[in-house]
């Protein structure tokens, strides 16, 4: 059976390196971005023919070689024409590193992160119209391990699960001479567009809780976050936040918590009494009344691509209108499929009343163009349409 492989990169030239070795399987042609592409020159040196696209958005009829059985999509951002399609007998399947429906789109591995998603897959899929929406040929999955960024995930288990599946579709097509096809249910379609860099402003929500900070360290023992949050349950304290850590032995960590101000400070002795099992804890406690009624709180979350500036020209902007830092996270998200890092902020801030929200969107939106990024106000989270 004859494939032509559509592809890039690294995966790409696994895919490549891979199937050319399966018995029954031969490519009649590689379609790259570039000809110093990792895959192109993989090809070149295997003497297989190679052919470079004039324009990285889709795959023209002319390079697909005539006599191609099946189309191989491997690391593509570049649409295959219906014309390209039609020269393949039994058309042509591409590996998506989502469980299709979910996450249809270009960055579909730093969605799943985005998300939240405790589970991952990969799914190979019929080209066909539609973003990702053709048949599914055959799909797997896997857990996505706490912590793990995009680039881990793909490198452990997306881009192996990939090169899987892909040789598994091709294997039963050349003994088949047909492709499995179950249609995706699109009740469950999500979208993972490119990540936009975006900075997105809102209201945050009004509190009568008591903000209660616990600091606390020691041996390393088990049982330490489940006392913690044993007390908070009692207490029906909210865990809105926390930074914890275990190393060479030694325990520290830092939560933030809400509670109601009836039992706030049942709740603070309660913490402190960990100290008796040999913890060391400082705990703070401020209330929502003590916020001056002359300052708002505002949610800030911030999407760009990674570079050295972005913290510093935020806090500095923030600084000199006498905006102050409430919380603040960051987070660095690598993609191994673009080559590029993403940094992310989430923050919220305590706003002077005398700034004006029309001023800030303004400020903000500078800032933005200067940074090269996209703006939205107004929303909760990114818009994911």
């Amino acid at each position: 059976m004859k494939c032509a492989l559509v592809g890039s990169r690294y995966f790409g030239a696994l895919v490549f390196e891979t199937l050319r070795k399966e018995e029954g399987l031969e490519f009649s042609c590689v379609v790259a971005p570039a000809a110093d592409d990792r895959l192109a020159l993989a090809a070149q040196a295997a003497g297989v023919t190679v052919h470079v696209l004039e324009t990285p958005r889709f795959v023209p009829e002319e390079a697909i070689a005539p006599g191609t059985d099946l189309i191989l999509a491997a690391h593509t951002h570049a649409r295959i024409t219906n014309e390209a399609l039609a020269r393949a007998r039994l058309g042509g399947v591409g590996y998506h590193p989502s469980l299709l429906p979910r996450h249809r789109g270009i960055a579909a591995v730093e969605w799943t992160i985005l998300e939240g998603d405790p589970i991952a897959g990969g799914s190979v899929y019929h080209l066909a119209d539609g973003w990702d929406a053709g048949s599914i040929a055959a799909q797997d999955w896997c857990f996505v391990q706490k912590g793990e960024t995009a680039r881990d995930l793909w490198e452990r288990a997306l881009a192996p699960m990939g090169l899987a599946l892909l040789s598994k579709v091709a294997h039963h097509a050349r003994l088949n001479n047909e492709l499995p096809a179950f249609a995706q249910d699109p009740r469950f379609a999500t979208k993972a567009p490119m990540i936009k860099k975006s900075i997105v402003l809102s209201e945050g929500s009004d509190t009568t809780t008591v903000s209660v900070v616990a600091t606390v360290s020691g041996a390393d023992r088990q049982g330490i976050v489940s006392s913690i949050a044993e007390r908070a349950k009692r207490y029906q304290a909210n865990w809105t936040a926390s930074r914890l850590a275990r190393a060479a032995g030694e325990f520290a960590g830092m939560v933030h918590f809400e509670v109601a101000p009836e039992n706030a400070d049942a709740f603070v002795q309660a913490l402190k009494g960990l100290e008796a099992g040999g913890l060391q804890l400082v705990v703070t406690k401020s209330s929502a009344a003590q916020v001056s009624t002359t300052h708002r709180v505002l949610d800030l979350h911030l999407v760009g691509d990674d570079r050295v500036g972005i913290v510093s020209s935020l806090t500095g902007m923030l600084t000199a209108r006498s905006i102050s830092i409430e919380t603040m996270q960051t987070e660095v998200i690598r993609s191994s499929a673009e080559g590029k890092s993403t940094f992310k902020i989430t923050a919220q801030l305590l706003v002077p009343a005398s700034v004006r929200s029309e001023a800030l969107e303004q400020e903000l939106g500078s800032l933005a163009n200067e940074m090269m990024l996209d703006i939205a106000l107004g929303d909760k989270g990114l818009s994911k349409a």
